[in-house]
């Protein structure tokens, strides 16, 4: 189902929360995201498999497989990132994106816009995030 929404369209919290045209707004951004991720890492790929390998200084070698490292965790990160950006876009089709998943209240349309990926409202987040430092200081 195809929603026509115009280029400068910005949700607010005025009109129905999830209506088609948010879900559609926001879906948009999040493959346009994912997009932008896939493209940059295609392009980091040909530069390592570019990247001369043989290189007869240590110095120079042990600068490379740090190079090499830092990307490859920075790939890694991002391959977390499309899992979350695919389940948001699953969410988006079954109609339960932009609600809390802890208390299934709306979460605000300006952390959506902010971070399209989230599944928990702000409070939520803090709660959880407490949580954790809680159990980490332990």
């Amino acid at each position: 189902m195809a929603v026509d929404v115009a280029i400068d369209y910005r949700p607010t919290q005025d009109e129905p929360f999830m209506n088609d045209q948010q879900r559609e707004y926001f879906r948009r951004k999040l493959l346009a995201w994912k997009e932008d991720i896939l493209k940059e890492s295609k392009e980091t790929l040909a530069a390592l498999q570019e990247e001369s390998t043989n290189h007869p200084d240590l110095a120079d070698r042990a600068s490379s497989e740090t190079d090499r490292s830092i990307e490859l965790r920075a790939r890694d990160r991002q391959r977390k990132l499309i899992s979350k950006i695919d389940a948001a876009l699953a969410r988006i089709e079954d109609k339960s994106y932009g609600y809390c998943e802890e208390t299934g209240e709306p979460i605000s349309v300006r952390r959506l816009d902010a971070r399209p990926i989230a599944t928990l409202s702000i409070e939520a987040q803090e709660a959880h995030e407490r949580r954790e430092k809680i159990y980490r200081d332990d």
